[in-house]
């Protein structure tokens, strides 16, 4: 085992009062092990399933397997053909929140898209008219747009804009805003993966800074009676938890979402309702999800006639 750093410890002492459960945390963070590939079904599954399926958990949606953890879903001919799309177990956990919203929407944007699984998980449990794709980092605009048009995403269209500009843009439009937000990515870890200075105080302040940022823009486009999701695939409350918190005291129109579905994985380290995955419990890396309502009443807006056209903005 390697020997956590003094950042890590102190991590897991704050989100964790049994020690047991902060050794098993940071045991799970320092020795990374494989997890289990998933997919996303978007077309209708194959009478005989090409992969080798493990027994679903109660939340898993219908249309996603957990595979065997030798399977590589990525190098099979459906995955090219855009039958179905191959999306890490906690970025399924995460949006699974979205499963509680009742269909259908108008309008879903995703603030922070590429490469697009949770767009896509939406547009699958959703069918909304439009789906709007947003990625203010130019280039992976074009991971983005090849994973859309691969899986015949339909009625979807990619921008590229400050999520600032969109609030301005945009306000009262969207019946559902989701924020996968830019986050130190502690969870990288468990995966075997790279996440320089993920633990230090300066780096976990400045994400959690940029997070509020686009999340009080993001509230500002979520039309009257809409959702707000929030998710990150990081560990440090400052980074989820607080940042909810925050959120209720600036927008009071908002208001947290129980989801029942997840109440086995609701966070001990807030009042709020949200949820999380630990890398402990060996499903997935980790992942944080948190689902608000808008209450207010009023008019929703439509997009203005020439937003599509002033923007960098293309069909699939």
């Amino acid at each position: 085992m390697k020997h956590p750093s003094n950042l890590l410890l102190k991590l897991s002492h704050s989100l964790f009062t049994d020690s047991e459960e902060q050794e098993k945390f940071i045991h799970a963070v320092t020795n990374p092990q494989p997890f289990n590939p998933a997919i996303l079904w978007l077309q209708p599954k194959p009478t005989e399933n090409p992969f080798n399926v493990e027994i679903p958990v109660l939340w898993q949606p219908e249309f996603v397997d957990r595979l065997s953890l030798e399977t590589k879903p990525g190098k099979h001919p459906l995955h090219q053909a855009g039958h179905y799309y191959c999306l890490d177990f906690s970025s399924i956990f995460a949006a699974s929140a979205l499963q509680t919203i009742p269909e259908p929407l108008e309008l879903i944007l995703d603030m922070c898209a590429a490469p697009g699984g949770k767009s896509i998980f939406a547009w699958k449990t959703l069918n909304p008219k439009l789906l709007l794709c947003n990625e203010v980092i130019g280039k992976r605009i074009g991971m983005l747009l090849s994973n859309l048009k691969r899986c015949q995403i339909s009625r979807s269209s990619t921008i590229n804009l400050d999520s600032k500009i969109l609030a301005e843009k945009t306000p009262n439009t969207a019946n559902l805003v989701i924020v996968d937000a830019p986050c130190t990515g502690q969870s990288l870890l468990a995966k075997g993966d790279k996440a320089p200075g993920c633990f230090h105080p300066v780096t976990i302040n400045n994400n959690a800074n940029r997070q509020k940022r686009i999340l009080a823009n993001s509230a500002k486009i979520v039309a009257p009676q809409g959702y707000l999701a929030y998710m990150t695939c990081t560990y440090s409350t400052a980074e989820n938890e607080q940042v909810g918190e925050w959120l209720l005291n600036k927008f009071p129109q908002f208001q947290p979402v129980t989801v029942p579905h997840l109440e086995k994985y609701r966070s001990h380290l807030t009042e709020i309702p949200c949820y999380r995955m630990w890398p402990q419990d060996r499903l997935g890396a980790g992942a944080f999800t948190v689902l608000f309502k808008n209450t207010s009443e009023g008019e929703i807006n439509q997009l203005p006639p020439d937003f599509l056209d002033s923007t960098r903005f293309t069909n699939v």
